[in-house]
């Protein structure tokens, strides 16, 4: 009896070890993958969530699969904290170990954040954006007529046709009519990774959080 299980604990020991060794291997294809999705010159960091990883592994579908990719610029726009997850990915082990094209997602959803410094850096002249991670507030001075009028305004954050759109709201010190002159567009046109589309963007500490989602995407080597 004793012996047998000595001989369940070593062979427990080394399926958990095989089960590491398996899923470092296969994490190491995926992150290849993604970078080339992604252009990257380095490599991402990439997570198999779950476990024993090696069920997936015989079975070719991994339920979850996260990656980080760092800060990376698109349309000359800045992405900061770019990362995301892989959803239903069906990866055959033959397919990863032979390196073959025939690996999908289900879906892959992205979030990233757009800094401050770039928020302001595509303000109107003379205007400056603040915020708590809830609101954006813009301040600052707009010429009505001939002379120089102050103001502060809360910011609507929405999704425009090529690029992410802030608008004046209750705006004080200077009309209505003039909020216009306060709004404006980040050019945010870049092509993201896996062709995934921006669904939402909210306010956050950091600046502007994106999220973005495609489906049925290949994870190509």
């Amino acid at each position: 009896m004793r012996k047998l299980i000595i001989f369940l604990i070593v062979l427990a020991v080394l399926l958990v070890a095989v089960d590491r060794v398996a899923v470092a291997g296969v994490q190491r294809d995926l992150a290849n993958r993604i970078a080339a999705a992604s252009d990257l010159s380095g490599t991402p960091t990439v997570t198999i969530e779950g476990i024993p990883f090696l069920t997936q592994a015989i079975s070719g579908h991994y339920p979850e699969v996260r990656f980080n990719l760092g800060t990376l610029t698109y349309g000359g726009v800045p992405v900061r904290n770019l990362q995301g997850a892989a959803y239903d990915v069906t990866a055959p082990l033959t397919d990863v170990l032979q390196n073959r094209a025939d690996i999908r997602a289900g879906r892959v959803t992205v979030r990233g954040t757009l800094t401050r410094e770039t928020i302001d850096k595509y303000a109107p002249k003379g205007v400056k954006i603040t915020g708590n991670g809830q609101h954006l507030v813009a301040s600052g001075e707009v010429t009505v007529g001939v002379q120089k009028v102050r103001f502060t305004a809360e910011m609507r954050v929405e999704l425009a046709d090529g690029g992410i759109k802030l608008r004046a709201e209750k705006i004080q010190g200077v009309p209505d009519a003039l909020a216009q002159l306060v709004g404006y567009t980040i050019p945010f046109k870049g092509k993201l990774p896996f062709d995934v589309k921006i669904t939402g963007v909210r306010s956050v500490a950091d600046g502007l959080q994106f999220s973005a989602e495609a489906t049925d995407v290949p994870l190509r080597g």
